[in-house]
């Protein structure tokens, strides 16, 4: 008998339709899979025999051949296993097709039956709404994330023997609620605040800035003198979390498998710091078939590099187009993917390789050509793509040991959030001044008389390139912003050219 089920396959983060057909007939018993499987898939047979048969169910003692299309698609992971197993108790007639007609399964089957987790069941679950699949079994721990997504019903279940009961009607079951009030409960509360932050106030305005117009933002300071602490309450002060954003990021954590088990959706933007021996295909995103990678995994969040000269140069180049168009673009022999990549890049440094550098307490052992070599690690292209070049100081005894608390990060978001309504009334489409077109900074970013001429003479003075010239020009529009103004003035500007501290070290040196 011929048995015909639907099911996914992921690529990349977006989940494609899979039919699954199982025939079995008499002759000598053999189980063929055909398909394009790779070997996970290929092993499927192994685990869905012993499946069966320690579940008491009957095996097909004939030739079964089993075919995923379409065909020319590779087939990974082991999401296939459960709607294998359906269609072979429908293929040996111990299930009816009918009690399938409304039905889509992925998971994965261990021996004994039970369901194991499968990697991006939220896409899946939009893939089936599109589709117009009525009702989705899942792996319970995916099923929250699945349930999200509304017009299909989801159904969580443990073992093989439930998914059964819950087709053939044997066992009567609700839908799965995606808990969507637990969620908003959780959403935009960070354990972490500005307010732990002791001194550093130059830091934090230039961490407002940033959060006001998405900019990206480089610490330079000694050891231990809080940069990793400013970066990681980074995101406490970007604007809520949006629905959308939520389901957005929870998508890509769910594809990669990083989204925690029954958890529905994202509440907070992610906050990614890898580490610096991370590869390429880490960073970006790789593989066969493409997968996220670590910029992906910071989408609407942000991504802090610490000791960005350790990391490897071909790791940071593959920054450079992400940074600008808000994407990134994998090509591979056989296949293509576009991940989303909207993140703020905060990174951070020693002034040279024993840190001290500058350190008023502390003397530095480098000369000036390991200095210079250190600040060479970081080409001009990745450096001219970071707006904010923030010096981080240690902070002095007297500022530690304060028991009033700093300025918090409830105070440093109602900034930001004001100067992004303003962006939100000029450009009306969600553009932030971080990501202002050429022909938009000649429209809102005219500085006056004075802030020519200022710029004019730190343009010759620094050496900047047009695209450094740019982004100065697009955090004073910020600062404008911030302070309300419509007029970019030389004061503005002269506080985005103090955020150039790289570029004026290196020019000295």
């Amino acid at each position: 008998m011929l048995a015909k089920l639907r099911s996914f396959a992921l690529v990349g983060i977006d989940a494609v339709p899979v039919e699954v057909e199982v025939d079995a007939s008499g002759g000598q018993p053999k189980i063929i899979l055909v398909g394009l499987p790779e070997l996970a898939v290929r092993e499927s047979v192994h685990r869905i025999e012993r499946a069966l048969a320690n579940l008491g169910y009957a095996r097909p003692t004939g030739r079964v051949i089993i075919s995923l299309a379409p065909a020319d698609l590779r087939k990974e992971g082991g999401a296939f296993d459960l709607p294998i197993a359906l269609g072979t108790l429908v293929a040996t007639r111990q299930l009816s097709p009918e009690q399938l007609a409304d039905f889509a399964s992925v998971g994965e089957l261990a021996l004994d039956g039970s369901v194991r987790p499968v990697k991006g069941c939220l896409s899946i679950a939009m893939a089936a709404r599109e589709l117009g699949v009525k009702k989705l079994v899942v792996p319970a721990d995916n099923a929250r994330e699945a349930a999200v997504v509304a017009e299909v019903e989801v159904y969580g279940v443990t073992s093989l023997a439930e998914a059964v009961g819950i087709i053939s009607g044997a066992v009567e079951v609700d839908p799965v609620s995606p808990g969507i009030a637990e969620v908003e409960a959780r959403l935009n509360r960070y354990p972490v605040d500005f307010a732990d932050v002791r001194g550093q106030e130059y830091a934090k305005r230039a961490m407002v800035i940033a959060a006001a117009g998405g900019h990206n933002v480089l610490l330079l300071g000694s050891p231990g003198s809080g940069k990793t602490m400013l970066a990681r309450r980074l995101p406490t002060i970007l604007p809520p979390l949006t629905p959308n954003e939520s389901l957005q990021t929870t998508r890509i954590y769910s594809a990669v498998g990083r989204l925690p088990a029954g958890e529905s959706l994202m509440a907070t933007r992610p906050f990614r710091s890898p580490h610096h021996t991370i590869s390429d295909a880490g960073m970006v995103g790789g593989g066969t078939i493409p997968t996220p990678g670590e910029i992906s995994l910071a989408h609407y969040g942000v991504l802090f590099l610490d000791e960005l000269p350790e990391f490897n140069r071909r790791s940071l180049e593959c920054l450079r187009q992400p940074l600008e168009e808000g994407v990134v673009t994998i090509s591979r022999a056989a296949s293509q993917a576009t991940f989303p990549a909207d993140f703020i890049l905060c990174a951070s440094m020693n002034p040279c390789p024993c840190g001290f550098l500058g350190d008023a307490k502390h003397q530095c052992k480098c000369n000036p050509m390991a200095v210079e070599k250190y600040l060479g690690r970081i080409s001009g292209p990745l450096l001219d793509r970071i707006d904010l070049h923030i010096e981080v100081p240690a902070v002095p005894y007297e500022e530690l040991s304060k028991k009033a608390d700093g300025t918090n990060s409830g105070t440093m978001r109602e900034q930001a959030l004001a100067a992004r309504r303003v962006q939100d009334a000029r450009f009306r489409d969600g553009t932030v001044n971080a990501r202002m077109t050429s022909r938009q900074i000649r429209e809102f970013c005219e500085p006056d008389a004075d802030g020519r001429q200022l710029i004019a003479a730190a343009m010759d003075d620094l050496g900047l390139s047009a695209r450094a010239h740019d982004r100065i020009l697009r955090v004073a529009r910020t600062i404008a912003d911030l302070e309300a103004s419509d007029r970019v003035t030389a004061g503005h500007l002269a506080e985005a050219i103090g955020y150039r501290t790289l570029d004026r070290k290196l020019w000295k040196s």
